[in-house]
């Protein structure tokens, strides 16, 4: 399926910009399109530090959170804090119980195990809890959805403070969706209807660091432990996927500069083990290398794994724990490999091809291995896609959506067929008690699903259409004020038409890139680099060209014209800068 190439053509003063903040008008129209209009957010945006971090305070029900858990502490009552086993659930347990030893309260954390326990909160926990003589449960990256067993806790005698970001459940009422809020004592999520923050899409971490910085300001103590806590709700924001736009691209973008001078003996030893140099930590390494090695514990493990290794005071044993993540991450790499393989052969046997929503069962996979699978799968067709799983208790899974697609939303509308289910626009995860209802998903999903084909095609945004002799090393330096990159803002994105192609040359161990020789269509002789399959680039060739066409480009040179999108960075080695651009699109 080809890729569909759109040019932003949005509006601004972009000389005015590039004027009064010293940037190229290159740079200022990729900010506009960032949805960016006014001039306090472009400072912001290229500027913006932790005093544009907005008050924690704004957060519907702050106030009463904060009053319950000071009233707690003064108690000497023993405070719970329950988590969630992926990275946003992890960094916000480690947030809000480090916050919390620091208060001096008494506090512990429970993260419920993804096979015995599922997601979130679930009865056994909160029996665990009164049988702990536990008075207080803190959630965090959960809660929003166990109107039950807060009920539960309640009546037990346990209170109970929910901090979450992810969708409110809902009935229908009329046409009209009725919030139906958990019973706790205060209920801090930003999705509210009721909530007046700023940004909606903040993470679970983010949320837990807005508590502590709420309560350091009445315990000047906290605010020596502020800075460590701000790294881990940074390198949450991004490995759960946050849009890197307002508030969470300054908190994410000052979080780095923390994790580049961490302290956190777990955080070094991870660093470390997987090669890296903590002073060049990015987005990119949190999302991509270190998060990863967090998530693979609570997929085939325990999470509690991962929160010790952030709780290590002793290098040696943080190394050794260190270790242990890498080791469950690279397993963990094999069986995502083997499962996304089974997913492939499944579309083809079923005929999916013709489904708007892929429903696909791959029972004898490791069920956290669902959610990842299912990445892979959407990324590789396009399409919203739902791995399912079985569990010790039924059938398990996780989706993952496209743009088009809000799949809470579509699982609300089938919620018959779940005995549990949560998540956002993007993503969810569901339970169902046999594998009649797989069946019954995919028919119900596809029947109701509203997406037409234009949805399935991958679409490129073309950021500017800039002749590749245009870049030089003083913009590719500018294009690092845009950092950091991710979710809401990616790599900017460069077009020029009629680059012609010279010569061609694999390389990496297994000769999976491809570097070329090209001309461009002023007379200028330079390089491009490919990080995608050669195979891709042979078979576009010989598509236009006719076969044979990419093969002869590898094996003897030629000239073939192609239009290309890609990125400008600058390669530094040996103490040499030298500019490179990256093939990401070509036809």
């Amino acid at each position: 399926m080809k890729d569909k190439w759109l040019v932003a053509a949005k509006k601004a003063d972009f000389n005015a910009w590039a004027e009064e903040f010293g940037i190229s008008p290159v740079i200022a129209r990729i900010i506009r399109n960032r949805e960016i209009t006014q001039k306090e957010d472009v400072r912001k945006f290229l500027y913006g530090d932790r005093k544009d971090l907005y008050s924690p305070w704004l957060l519907k029900d702050m106030d009463l959170a904060i009053k319950v858990i000071t009233d707690a502490k003064q108690k000497g009552l023993r405070i719970r804090v329950i988590g969630d086993y992926d990275v946003d659930g992890i960094c916000a347990s480690y947030i809000l119980t480090k916050g919390l030893e620091l208060l001096g309260a008494s506090v512990d954390t429970a993260i419920p195990h993804r096979i015995h326990d599922g997601y979130g909160l679930n009865d056994q926990l909160i029996r665990d809890a009164a049988e702990d003589g536990i008075g207080l449960i803190i959630t965090c990256d959960n809660g929003i959805a166990a109107a039950d067993q807060i009920k539960l806790a309640r009546e037990l005698g346990i209170g109970v403070v929910v901090t979450d970001h992810h969708e409110i459940p809902y009935v229908m009422e009329n046409g009209e969706k009725k919030a139906c809020l958990p019973p706790a004592l205060a209920v801090v999520d930003p999705g509210r209807e009721d909530d007046q923050y700023p940004l909606r899409g903040i993470c679970g971490a983010a949320i837990a660091y807005k508590v502590i910085q709420a309560l350091s300001e009445s315990f000047p103590i906290l605010s020596e432990g502020i800075e460590e806590l701000l790294e881990f709700a940074a390198f949450a924001t991004v490995c759960d996927v946050m849009e890197l736009r307002d508030e969470n691209r300054v908190l994410v973008k000052e979080g780095i500069k923390c994790l580049r001078k961490t302290k956190n003996q777990g955080l070094k030893a991870l660093i470390d083990v997987n090669g890296l140099e903590q002073e060049s930590i990015s987005a990119y390494h949190l999302g991509f290398v270190l998060g990863p090695c967090l998530n693979a514990t609570g997929r085939l493990d325990t999470a509690q794994k991962a929160l010790s290794l952030l709780r290590c005071t002793d290098r040696f044993t943080a190394v050794e724990a260190a270790r242990e993540l890498k080791d469950l991450n690279d397993s963990r790499k094999n069986l995502t490999s083997e499962g996304v393989l089974k997913a492939i052969d499944q579309i083809s046997a079923q005929q999916m091809e013709g489904d708007k929503v892929y429903v696909i069962y791959l029972p004898e996979v490791h069920e956290s291995l669902a959610g990842i699978i299912a990445g892979r799968i959407r990324e590789h067709f396009c399409h919203p896609v739902f791995v399912l799983t079985k569990g010790e208790d039924g059938i398990k899974g996780s989706g993952r959506s496209i743009e088009a697609y809000h799949m809470y939303d579509a699982m609300t509308e089938v919620k018959h067929l779940f005995t549990k289910y949560g998540g956002h626009k993007m993503a969810a995860g569901l339970s169902m008690a046999d594998e009649e209802d797989v069946k019954r998903l995919r028919s119900e999903l596809n029947m109701r699903c509203k997406l037409t084909n234009d949805d399935f095609v991958p679409v490129i945004h073309i950021d500017v259409p800039m002749p590749i002799g245009y870049a030089s090393m003083e913009l590719a330096k500018q294009l690092e004020l845009l950092e950091p990159f991710g979710v809401g803002n990616p790599k900017p994105l460069f077009a020029q038409k009629g680059i012609c192609f010279l010569s061609g040359v694999a390389f990496g161990k297994k000769k999976q890139y491809a570097r070329f020789r090209i001309r461009t269509p002023e007379g200028e002789i330079g390089e491009m680099i490919y990080f995608g399959e050669p195979e891709k680039f042979v078979a576009a060739l010989d598509e236009k060209y006719g076969v044979g066409s990419g093969q002869k480009l590898f094996a003897e040179g030629g000239e073939f014209k192609m239009d290309v999108v890609y990125q400008l960075g600058r390669n530094t080695y040996k103490g040499r800068d030298e500019l490179q651009f990256i093939i990401q699109s070509f036809c």
